[in-house]
């Protein structure tokens, strides 16, 4: 069987394509390093992998706002390779930068249709840079392809402009509806989803950290789970071991595994 081909995108200001590359790897998925610029003078070449990433970092510097340079450049350098890959049921993951990348380039949540933004990332109630740990809450009645058996999930978070905001009320009702919502920020002791700062580190409407679109193969997140591969990642890692709660891998590194398997199953 062919093996599953991931691309991470790089190039920038983007700075977590190792941690990325790693998870996808320990995974199982076969990895790809490409800057855009090279992407974008061969595009074909994204015919060639199954899953596609967009990671963390501060693209263009965020100049314009985070991800807009960098969702136009792929948008309007990238459009027909992109839309045949995502049309042609493979995976997407936006992690951070990524997600405002892809938030604003309108291909998740794409409720109608690729390519319209619908939501948006902005700056976060605190006002400050966020660097920290948060715990999500996987909503188990969406589609997403990537959160699948997961329920509770501590991962680090490093961003000033993560407050989820949609277009609207109807948006948000559609985003709630249709199971967009795949992960909340959640309270680590009862988890529930809360808005509570800083459990809620940004102010999300609905306390929402991430979505996807409605086949679940695109997905975006703000915070990191490729900086959560190993056990030792955690920063409570110690007591973790004393108490006998030391998880085997790191948590966020089924995320990875997920989309991996999928692919392997129906991709390749």
């Amino acid at each position: 069987m062919s093996s599953v081909k991931t691309l991470v995108i790089t190039g920038f200001g983007l700075n977590c394509e190792k941690e990325t590359s790693a998870a996808f790897e320990t995974a199982g998925s076969e990895v790809s390093r490409i800057h855009l610029n090279d992407l974008l003078e061969t595009p074909e070449k994204l015919a060639d992998f199954q899953i596609l990433a967009f990671i963390g970092g501060f693209s263009f510097g965020d100049h314009l706002g985070a991800g807009t340079v960098f969702s136009n450049r792929v948008k309007y350098g990238l459009k027909q390779q992109l839309e045949e890959f995502i049309n042609a049921g493979k995976l997407v993951i936006g992690i951070c930068n990524g997600f405002q990348t892809i938030t604003r380039m309108g291909i998740v949540p794409a409720i109608d249709g690729l390519f319209n933004q619908e939501v948006a990332l902005q700056h976060n109630d605190s006002g400050v840079f966020r660097d920290s740990w948060v715990t999500l809450k996987v909503n188990e009645k969406s589609p997403c392809v990537f959160t699948k058996g997961m329920d509770l999930v501590p991962v680090p978070i490093r961003h000033g402009e993560g407050k989820f905001v949609p277009m609207n009320d109807e948006v948000l009702k559609q985003l709630e509806d249709g199971g967009y919502v795949a992960v909340r920020y959640a309270d680590p002791v009862s988890g529930e989803q809360t808005s509570e700062f800083p459990l809620n580190p940004n102010g999300s409407a609905n306390d929402i950290a991430g979505i996807c679109d409605k086949s679940g193969r695109v997905f975006g997140l703000m915070p990191h789970p490729e900086a959560y591969l190993s056990p030792f990642n955690h920063p409570h890692w110690t007591h973790q071991k004393i108490n006998g709660t030391l998880p085997k891998e790191g948590l966020g590194l089924k995320m990875f595994r997920n989309a991996v398997d999928f692919a392997k199953e129906n991709l390749v």
